[in-house]
C-alpha cells in the first residue's frame, strides 16, 4: 500500500492538528489543576511527625553513644581530620549566617544566590568537605557507625533550626 504525496500531507496534517489539540488540552487542564492546587495548598506546619523523629533520634543518639564526652575525651579521635573538619564546618556556617543575617534580615536580598552565585557551591563543599573529615577523624572511636552517627546528628540540628525559623 503506497501513498501519494497529498495522502502522506493530509495524513500529517492530520496528526499535527490532533498533536495541538492534544497540546492545549493538556496544558490548560494543567494549569487549572495548578492554580486549584495551589489554592488548596496550606503551608506546612512547623512541628511535624519528621521534625520530631530527626529531632528525638539525635537525642538517643547523643545520649546512647555518649556523644559529647567522646568528643571531649577520646584519644582515638585523630585531632588533626577532627580539626579540619572544625575549620571547613566554621566556614560553612559562617557563609550560611552571612547569608541569613547579613544578606537576608540587614541588607533585604531574598534571593541572595543570585547577587552571589558562588556561596552556595562553596558552603556545599566546605560541608561535604567538613562531614567526610568528620568521618575519617571519628572513624576510629564508632567504626562503621560513624557515618549513621553522624548523619543523625545533622538531621536533628536542621530540623531543630527548621523549627526555630
Amino acid at each position: 500500500m503506497m501513498l501519494n504525496d497529498s495522502e502522506l500531507a493530509t495524513l500529517r496534517n492530520r496528526f499535527k492538528r490532533d498533536a495541538e489539540f492534544l497540546m492545549q488540552t493538556t496544558t490548560s487542564a494543567d494549569d487549572d489543576e495548578k492554580s486549584q492546587a495551589e489554592k488548596d495548598e496550606k503551608p506546612l506546619p512547623r512541628i511535624n511527625r519528621h521534625s520530631v523523629f530527626w529531632i528525638v533520634a539525635s537525642i538517643s543518639v547523643t545520649y546512647y553513644v555518649d556523644f559529647l564526652h567522646n568528643i571531649m575525651e577520646n584519644d582515638d579521635i585523630k585531632s588533626w581530620w577532627f580539626n579540619v573538619g572544625l575549620v571547613l564546618l566554621g566556614i560553612c556556617l559562617s557563609l550560611a549566617m552571612f547569608c541569613i543575617m547579613y544578606l537576608e534580615w540587614f541588607k533585604g536580598i531574598q534571593h541572595y544566590d543570585h547577587e552571589y552565585p558562588a556561596i552556595p557551591p562553596i558552603t556545599t563543599a566546605a560541608f561535604v568537605a567538613a562531614s567526610c573529615s568528620f568521618n575519617i577523624a571519628l572513624w576510629p572511636v564508632w567504626s562503621f557507625f560513624t557515618p549513621l552517627i553522624l548523619f543523625t546528628q545533622f538531621m536533628g540540628v536542621v530540623m531543630f533550626i527548621s523549627l526555630l525559623g
